[in-house]
């Protein structure tokens, strides 16, 4: 057979199920080989968008999603998609195209050394030289993009090499079991916990990446310890459990952090330093934290773990759970006044429902409209940070939000590939009007597939986010306000259903309309971010903590 269709049988072997991308004549072999497969080749209209999809399929199932290129322009373009899947902790493979690298290249036209641009944002990136090397390369990748911590691999593929006849065997996939932490750390953290006065336990992005929800349930039901969650770590135990106390969206300051304060010991699980932190260490002298995660800390300023436990999450906080005595010195009462205060925080009152929308009225509403396995995918932007706060996830990945790139444009692309994998389910996406626009083109894709999703654009024609900080930091208005163009009609020009929120009353029948439309539905949303400075800057920097 051709390289190329053992290229492609290597992939169905992995079980891959969707590619997606922006093909060129380098990758003409491999398309006529992919003709024949059971994959299904979602052409995108951005390679960028492209490796959102693919990365956003990693997320979602633990295996790597695949993402195609052709060379030079199209293999650069996936680079702010590998970021977002290595800095997520997303398995993902790009596998772009190369002119032939065993005879004439027809001079340096769009040649560049993809391999070499692609080491800093990847775990493994190769140039496929010898054939018979394929079936082995793609297993090698495979099981590199999905070992902790998951991330993004890339894979180059000549167009001469593509054309090679070869005959090769398929390696096996095996399933290898993760280690589990040694008995005597377990011991250890144990005896930690026990003699703790005020433990918390914080979830972060690591926990949401396996079925760890289960075992962490449990351990809280036992305990009686309350948690917090990261931006990341939403949803792996329903934010609606009596012991759940809030998310930390940001780094320092909220309410949240009162009661962070107060803990003598932070139980950290699947704290990631790539996700911007819940909290930062060094202020607290007495305070200690117990790192419990798949690999080791990254130790800095901000972050030095007393202990650490070190293998199969769910498999740590089982042992703990099987050997820990709850203790009658523990002491939750400051968290559950904590909780209180912020339940009361993040309620809307009458004056937060005016129009323009606020982002807190925006936030209840959509919680009201989604069912409790519904996913909404965030972009990023000043919304972000109302939803971590304000939006309650009821079950693990049912909201999808990049906390550590933060790279605008991955709204859309990451709505399209959760609808894929979960037609049955109901699929948001929010974006602010600059993140949307920057992958807009994707809803031709989304018409094409004839998806039912709806899309929130949040207009301020503004970049919203950073004129906050600008605002906050003393600076003037400057270089941060643009036009948009009429959401409504270009919804319409794709074949979508476009609609425009004019009062506050529209917004929650829109919304529930759009949900239940079987096609691509956009809403476009004036908000009003006059609450960023005046909650988050204001308010925030002026709180003080109950005694």
């Amino acid at each position: 057979m051709r390289a190329s269709d053992l290229l492609v049988k290597s992939l169905e072997n992995e079980g891959v199920k969707y590619i997606f991308g922006v093909p060129g004549e380098e990758n003409l072999d491999f398309l006529d080989s992919l003709k024949k497969s059971k994959i299904k080749l979602i052409v995108t209209r951005h390679e960028q968008a492209a490796g959102f999809m693919a990365a956003t399929i990693g997320r979602l199932t633990g295996k790597p999603g695949v993402s195609l290129s052709t060379l030079g322009p199209g293999a650069t373009n996936l680079v702010t998609a590998s970021a977002y899947a290595q800095l997520g902790g997303m398995p993902m493979m790009m596998i772009t195209g190369q002119k032939p690298v065993k005879k004439s290249k027809q001079g340096q036209f769009q040649i560049i050394d993809t391999v070499h641009i692609m080491e800093p944002v990847t775990k493994y990136t190769k140039q496929i030289v010898f054939s018979d090397n394929i079936p082995s390369l793609i297993r090698q990748a495979f099981r590199l993009a999905e070992e902790e911590r998951p991330g993004a691999v890339h894979l180059e593929l000549p167009e001469d090499v593509a054309k090679e006849q070869v005959d090769q065997k398929l390696v096996q996939v095996a399933k290898v079991r993760r280690p589990i932490a040694e008995g005597k750390a377990i011991k250890q953290a144990t005896k930690m916990i026990e003699q703790a006065k005020r433990p918390l336990l914080i979830i972060g992005a690591g926990a949401n990446r396996k079925q760890t929800s289960k075992m962490l349930k449990q351990f809280i039901n036992k305990t009686g310890i309350p948690f917090a969650d990261t931006q990341m770590g939403k949803g792996v135990i329903d934010e609606r459990h009596k012991l759940f106390i809030g998310t930390a969206a940001l780094s320092e300051n909220d309410y949240v952090h009162c009661a962070i304060d107060r803990a003598d010991l932070i139980i950290n699980v699947g704290h990631d330093t790539t996700e911007k932190p819940p909290f930062i260490m060094g202020k607290n002298k007495n305070q200690q934290v117990l790192h419990l995660n798949f690999f080791a800390a990254e130790i800095d300023k901000i972050y030095f773990p007393q202990l650490e436990i070190v293998g199969d999450i769910a498999n740590a906080i089982w042992q703990i759970k099987e050997n820990i005595r709850p203790q009658k010195k523990w002491d939750f009462s400051y968290y559950l006044e904590i909780n209180k205060i912020i339940n009361a925080e993040i309620k809307v009152t009458e004056d937060l429902k005016r129009f323009p929308l606020t982002p807190q009225y925006i936030v209840e509403e959509t919680r009201k409209a989604m069912p409790a396995n519904g996913i909404l995918a965030l972009d990023n932007g000043m919304y972000k940070i109302w939803f971590a706060r304000h939006y309650k996830a009821y079950q693990s990945n049912t909201i999808l939000l990049d906390n550590a790139l933060a790279s605008m444009g991955a709204g859309l692309p990451s709505a399209i590939a959760t609808k894929l994998m979960y037609p049955e389910k109901k699929v948001l996406t929010v974006a602010g009007d600059g993140g949307f626009m920057m992958n807009s083109q994707e809803l031709e894709t989304a018409v094409r597939l004839k998806l039912n999703l709806t899309v929130l654009i949040l207009n301020d024609n503004a970049f919203g986010m950073i004129k906050w900080k600008q605002h906050s930091e003393g600076f003037k208005n400057f270089g941060l306000e643009y036009k948009n163009p009429n959401f409504v009609k270009y919804a319409e020009s794709y074949g979508a259903k476009g609609y425009r929120v004019s009062n506050k009353v529209d917004f929650p029948d829109i919304l529930q309309k759009a949900l239940k439309e079987n096609k691509v539905s956009v809403i476009e949303i004036p908000i009003d971010y006059t609450e960023n400075h005046k909650i988050l800057t204001q308010k925030l920097s002026n709180k003080k903590c109950p005694k």
